[in-house]
């Protein structure tokens, strides 16, 4: 069990979310992540099934000096 609490702390924040996480992270609706998708506002990287979300594309979208619209 020790082993593997090390092994954790070691792992570094996820390089990309799904948009669950997105939201949460956002602090807004699970909805207005999938509009920004949708919109192309939010890039997505597709692995399979799975759509994920740069972490750096999240952090850019809140810089003071992105150009913001009404979504």
């Amino acid at each position: 069990m020790a082993a593997e609490a090390s092994v954790l702390e070691r792992v570094p924040e996820a390089l990309a979310l799904i948009n669950l996480e997105a939201s949460r992270m956002l602090g807004v609706s699970l909805r207005t992540v999938d509009r920004l998708i949708v919109r192309k506002r939010l890039p997505v990287r597709r692995l399979g099934r799975r759509a994920l979300i740069p972490r750096n594309c999240l952090q850019n979208l809140l810089r003071p000096d992105h150009p913001t619209r009404a979504v």
